[in-house]
């Protein structure tokens, strides 16, 4: 396996991180290239705009099956969308590159989406998922199934996941059913701020898909106030399903008054069509555990009350 980093969005500072993920990956017999962009800094992100925009824009002469991994999220590729060579960074992938993040890198992969079709995959970083350490600098390794389920995307191009958790949000759902659709989506902050933009996939595009989210550190008002957005935008009600994974990182406070992330999933759900399952549990976002899954790919879906299966071949 061979990786080649690209640091599209924030800088990163402090390189224990990416030092412990190139250890773990050369433990694994992996070659990785292209390191000496975790030490770009410019503010707060990892180098110019310009040098941001070359690194992507060099991808499209990558070898055949390269896999093209982003060090971290952050912020930082909104400014550059304009500028990225599509219709070449698509080319690559049909020729057997994969690209591979998450968190601010949805704008990329939805870009890719919206302009080509192209299928990218939201999945590992080096940074968080290879990189771990906690604050008194032990090593830890990276999450096994986070590992499996990336190697089975890479490998064999294929999605396979079973998640046993109740589902309260299912609306006529109530006994086993399955869907087939078009598997998209990322961090909700990305995709509520492309809205509007020649990077967003277009309704049309996504009509009758297979809908997953993601945030962190943002309280459920804000994630409401999101949701609602692409609400209203059309969005949701043209999906198949909405699959919500990881919120976690936001505190609530005594002003909630009993306000919630479920209080507003229910909210959501009394505005949908009862025929539009939201499920929940989802192991992917800004966690350890977490999926590999084929933005841009048809996928399969089925679910009842006590969980649901997801699976592609692409």
């Amino acid at each position: 396996m061979k990786i080649h980093l690209i640091a599209p969005s924030g800088a990163t500072l402090d390189q224990r991180g990416p030092d412990l993920g190139m250890r773990y990956l050369s433990e694994q017999g992996v070659t990785v290239n292209n390191f000496a962009c975790i030490k770009r800094v410019h503010q707060r992100f990892a180098g110019t705009d310009l040098e941001r925009l070359a690194e992507i824009n060099a991808l499209a002469q990558l070898e055949a099956e390269t896999i093209v991994m982003a060090t971290r999220g952050g912020y930082g590729l909104q400014r550059i969308l304009g500028s990225i060579e599509w219709t070449a960074l698509a080319d690559a992938v049909k020729q057997g590159v994969q690209i591979c993040g998450h968190s601010d890198f949805t704008a990329l992969q939805l870009g890719l989406l919206a302009k080509t079709g192209a299928i990218s995959l939201a999945g590992p970083m080096l940074n968080y998922d290879f990189g771990g350490a906690n604050q008194t600098g032990d090593t830890s390794a990276p999450n096994s199934f986070m590992w499996q389920h990336f190697q089975r995307a890479i490998n064999e191009r294929r999605l396979d996941c079973e998640v046993l958790q109740a589902q309260s949000y299912l609306g006529e759902w109530q006994s086993p059913k399955a869907l087939h659709g078009l598997l998209w989506g990322g961090n909700l902050t990305i995709l509520s701020t492309l809205i509007g933009s020649e990077f967003m996939p277009s309704i049309e595009q996504t009509r009758g898909g297979i809908l997953f989210l993601e945030d962190i550190n943002e309280h459920p008002y804000r994630l409401e106030r999101m949701l609602i957005q692409l609400l209203e935008a059309g969005f949701l009600a043209q999906q198949k399903a909405i699959l919500l994974g990881d919120f976690s990182g936001y505190r609530l406070v005594d002003n909630d008054r009993g306000y919630d992330l479920a209080t507003a999933i229910a909210w959501l759900r009394e505005r949908l069509p009862n025929s539009i399952p939201i499920l929940t549990g989802l192991p992917f976002g800004h966690c350890p555990e977490k999926l590999t899954l084929p933005v841009g790919a048809q996928a399969n879906l089925t679910a009842n009350l006590q969980g649901f299966t997801l699976q592609a071949q692409w």
